[in-house]
């Protein structure tokens, strides 16, 4: 009997070792999983604590509006939201869309008193601002904070090259507004607007904007020393004596020969007249 189960309890032995071990190795997987898990998990509970720790004052701040911006919103509820819509996404037949058009084109609508428009038509036509001044850089800042786009310039806008402001406005600014900024009949009922009464900042806001049929003159088709140099022109010509007498609205030889054939053929057929009279 002794000698039986020794060679009985070898096999039993060499069988469960090996059972053993893999059966020690599935645990000491399941372990390590179990303690990447329970890490990702410890990772990520206090990344949440360290991010509610610092970040709601910060979003706090970015998401409140400044006084300017509140006050613009109030304007912008009481005098614009029936055409341009309640997020600024416009109204059919009624307004067109502000998402995108920027502060520019709210300097140059409501400060030539464009804006709020009267009622419909072929132009929206300038007349006195309903607005102040503090009032209008509230609905610019509203409407640069929720709608983005084209911001106003700084410095001195007439500080362009004035030769080089003449070619630039008659190469794409005389087919409407005539070459000294008188302004023109469209087709359709509309006109270009004369420049007489235009300040720098509105000349470029326009061209910032494009407002109704006008073009948009973004800085990737005139750059802001372009357009300096244009406004330069263009305010420059106003106060200009005219070489040759009375300047017939500065319109080129349409009008001048007009005068010729009113005037000076008139006065001709006139003493032809006067002198057969007398003889």
């Amino acid at each position: 009997m002794s000698t039986t189960n020794p060679q009985s309890d070898a096999p039993t032995d060499a069988t469960s070792r090996p059972v053993d071990r893999a059966r020690a190795r599935r645990r000491s997987k399941q372990r390590r999983r179990i303690a990447n898990v329970a890490g990702l998990m410890a990772s990520l509970v206090l990344t949440g604590s360290l991010y509610s720790v610092f970040a709601p004052a910060q979003a706090a701040d970015d998401t409140s509006e400044s006084a300017a911006e509140a006050a613009g919103r109030e304007l912008y509820e009481r005098s614009c939201i029936t055409c341009h819509g309640e997020n600024l996404e416009g109204e059919p037949n009624r307004g067109p869309s502000l998402i995108g058009v920027g502060e520019a084109a709210v300097y140059f609508q409501v400060h030539t008193g464009r804006m709020p428009l009267v009622r419909q038509e072929a132009d929206a036509p300038d007349k006195p601002t309903i607005f102040s001044d503090e009032e209008i850089d509230q609905l610019m800042a509203y409407i640069q904070a929720n709608g983005g786009g084209p911001t106003l310039p700084s410095g001195n806008l007439r500080d362009g090259d004035l030769a080089e402001g003449g070619e630039l406005f008659r190469l794409n600014c005389a087919s409407c507004h005539n070459f000294v900024g008188e302004g023109g009949a469209l087709s359709s009922g509309k006109a270009a607007p004369s420049l007489k009464d235009s300040n720098d900042l509105e000349i470029y806001t326009a061209m910032l904007s494009g407002p109704e049929n006008m073009p948009v003159f973004g800085d990737n088709q005139l750059t802001p020393e372009e357009k300096r140099s244009i406004i330069n022109y263009v305010q420059t010509i106003k106060f200009q004596a005219d070489p040759g007498g009375a300047g017939v609205g500065r319109i080129g030889p349409v009008a001048e020969g007009l005068v010729i054939w009113l005037v000076g053929i008139g006065a001709l057929m006139f003493g032809i007249f006067w002198m057969g009279s007398k003889a």
